[in-house]
């Protein structure tokens, strides 16, 4: 059994927000001459267009976080959402609808979407976990049309977990034929008061083997400006992933694996209570563990945070095994050929990723065999 795990940073089309850059120093500036105007009693002409202009810059001027519409790359069509809408497909003198609609998406190079299909076929796993799917549609797309341009059958079963932060970060399964989807549950994994709207997906799968295995895929919270807090909030979100995993094995069952992504370095004290508070183990550390070493001096450098010795990107996303499955591994390893190295080091990618934006996503993937 192949098992792999991929934050495949959407297919088609991402949502705008995700893309924008931080301002930085500007931001604050903003937000705190936003906050001495706001806090005098009368306000000239010239301060109110200011708030008017400090409010688009910081972002206030965003009336919903739902999108006036999506427009799919598949045929370039342009899919309207929400219950109320003209269905016009052109502007006339009837609707009054002259044409233009803001997009709350944008949609992703076709190559980018092809590389994406290219690592997964390079790859060929039996189980896919995904992290960062727009959703079901989507999927199926991509699963059907271009998964088979790169000699990769498509899978016999997706299913898709809708989310509820509105910005088409969803996560999905794909299994081949004779793994079956036999239950899946969601578990809460934030606290009342930090509800960021992630949730952990458990997955029971039963193998060709008639095997059992439970996946929990998990999508953590990323570092903020006010990386103390977050830090904080992704802690509390591992410490109820390892209740979980405590229960598991309390019921008997041994077959684990958890994956997904975590943004945070293995060393790091939010993802301790899993790292280093429980029996997991991290597959980097099999002996079987291969990739595409770095170039040059990197390739016997070993960053902090990083995957391992000649492999120094950030580590970012996990695949840990209970000790029953990780003593059952016979081959792992990570593609990154479809990354684009923006800075040293450097390692080997496709000759048709030429740039960043044809690149498939800024992680890896990561898979394991294991023999069941």
């Amino acid at each position: 059994m192949k098992i792999a795990t991929f934050n495949i940073q959407n297919l088609f089309h991402r949502d705008k927000s995700l893309l924008e850059k931080p301002f930085g120093k500007n931001l604050t500036d903003w937000i705190n001459e936003l906050d001495t105007l706001m806090l005098q009693t009368t306000k000239s002409l010239s301060q109110q267009n200011r708030i008017q202009e400090l409010a688009f810059l910081i972002g206030f001027e965003k009336p919903s976080p739902r999108p006036y519409a999506v427009l799919r790359k598949k045929a370039g069509f342009l899919y309207m959402k929400g219950l109320s809408h003209s269905l016009e497909s052109k502007a006339n003198n009837i609707t009054n609808w002259n044409g233009w609609v803001e997009l709350q998406t944008v949609p992703i190079h076709p190559k980018a979407t092809e590389h994406k299909a290219q690592v997964i076929a390079d790859v060929n796993p039996d189980i896919l976990l995904l992290q960062e799917i727009e959703d079901r549609a989507s999927f199926e797309d991509f699963n059907q049309l271009i998964l088979p341009k790169f000699d990769c059958k498509p899978y016999e079963q997706s299913f898709v977990i809708q989310g509820n932060d509105m910005t088409s970060l969803e996560m999905g399964i794909a299994l081949r034929q004779g793994y079956n989807l036999e239950a899946v549950r969601t578990h809460n994994i934030n606290s009342i008061i930090n509800d960021d709207g992630k949730s952990l997906i458990e997955y029971e799968i039963s193998t060709p083997s008639k095997e059992r295995i439970w996946l929990l895929n998990a999508y953590l919270k990323k570092p903020t400006k006010d990386k103390k807090q977050s830090d904080k909030i992704r802690k509390e979100q591992v410490q109820n992933i390892a209740e979980v995993y405590h229960k598991l094995l309390a019921e008997g069952k041994t077959n684990i694996i958890i994956a997904g992504t975590f943004n945070a370095p293995s060393y790091g004290n939010s993802v301790s209570p899993l790292i280093q508070n429980t029996d997991l183990k991290d597959i980097t550390k099999h002996l079987s563990f291969e990739v595409d070493m770095d170039k040059g001096n990197d390739a016997t450098y070993f960053r902090l945070g990083a995957y391992r010795m000649g492999v120094n990107i950030k580590q970012k996303d996990y695949m840990l095994f209970s000790p029953t499955l990780f003593n059952k591994m016979k081959d792992s390893g990570l593609n990154r050929k479809a990354m684009w190295p923006e800075k040293q080091p450097q390692w080997s990618i496709y000759k048709s990723v030429s740039n960043r934006n044809v690149a498939a996503s800024e992680h890896p993937l990561v898979w394991g065999k294991i023999n069941l």
